[in-house]
């Protein structure tokens, strides 16, 4: 809201958080999930990208794991292609 151009003290009001809790939060370094939703949503992205935008969560998921060895569920990989903006193609992958 803050960076939004609303005022830090009402946001921080509406909210109901204290204006220094605000500016701690915003000074600390981003968090080890942080870096590492960061991280998987770019692989997520290069499989989503090879497979022609065709795979969706549960491809990519097998794809993480099987062939990368990335240990991840399928609610983060859904998680993050939502985020991300990625969906399969519906009827191939058997994704919704």
């Amino acid at each position: 809201m803050a960076h939004d151009g609303l005022p830090v003290r009402i946001a921080t009001r509406v909210l109901g958080v204290t204006e220094s809790g605000y500016f701690t939060w915003r000074s600390r370094p981003p968090s080890a999930r942080s870096f590492r939703h960061s991280w998987l949503t770019e692989v997520i992205s290069a499989i989503h990208t090879a497979s022609g935008g065709t795979y969706g969560y549960r491809r990519i998921h097998d794809e993480l794991t099987l062939r990368y060895g990335i240990t991840v569920s399928h609610g983060t990989v859904q998680l993050l292609m939502r985020r991300a903006g990625l969906r399969g193609l519906s009827g191939l992958s058997g994704d919704r």
